[in-house]
């Protein structure tokens, strides 16, 4: 685990950006870390664009707020086009090949270009393409163990939906096993 780690997660309302920031910031804090998480909502909630930051840390943060960000995950081509210029040369871009085509990726960038989408279908339901992709994401940079993020599963994810805890663990896994 790293002392310092920050993230955008960028798609379209409905692709559960805000589920997987919640999801890695409680497993932050289950960790022993600093956390913060800042959600933005566009005009419409479902097909609209949502995004946020999780900022980690050991030490207390000073500002939640990031504008050159040490990794991203991108679930859609309007979210790569509008962050992955702000991405810094040192970090990595978590891309999703089922909705992005691959020759909008910046050479120059680190980036792990997988087919959430497919990938989610292949488990039996496109909505585990965030879990994928916070799989992946996980395992491209060492932030926080896999087992703790799964583990902070049911503490994110309603008793009403307790029964999709094992699905969502196993996209975690796809996703950090495809880097």
């Amino acid at each position: 685990m790293t002392e310092y780690r920050d993230v955008i997660i960028a798609g379209f309302g409905g692709q559960g950006v805000m589920l997987i920031g919640n999801l890695l910031a409680q497993a932050g804090m289950e960790q022993g870390l600093e956390v913060s998480f800042i959600p933005v909502y566009g005009a419409e909630m479902r097909g609209g664009t949502a995004n946020c930051t999780v900022v980690l840390d050991t030490h207390p943060i000073g500002s939640p707020l990031v504008r050159e960000p040490l990794s991203t995950i991108m679930l859609n081509e309007p979210s790569l086009r509008k962050f992955q210029a702000r991405l810094r040369p040192e970090g990595v871009q978590i891309v999703n090949a089922s909705l992005i085509d691959k020759t909008l990726l910046d050479a120059g960038l680190r980036s792990v270009y997988i087919p959430l989408n497919d990938m989610a279908h292949a488990l039996g339901n496109v909505k585990l393409a965030n879990m994928v992709a916070l799989g992946a994401w996980l395992k491209a940079t060492g932030a926080l163990p896999l087992a703790a993020v799964q583990d902070a599963l049911r503490r994110v994810i309603s008793a009403h939906y307790a029964a999709l805890l094992p699905i969502n663990a196993r996209a975690l896994e796809e996703g950090y096993h495809f880097v």
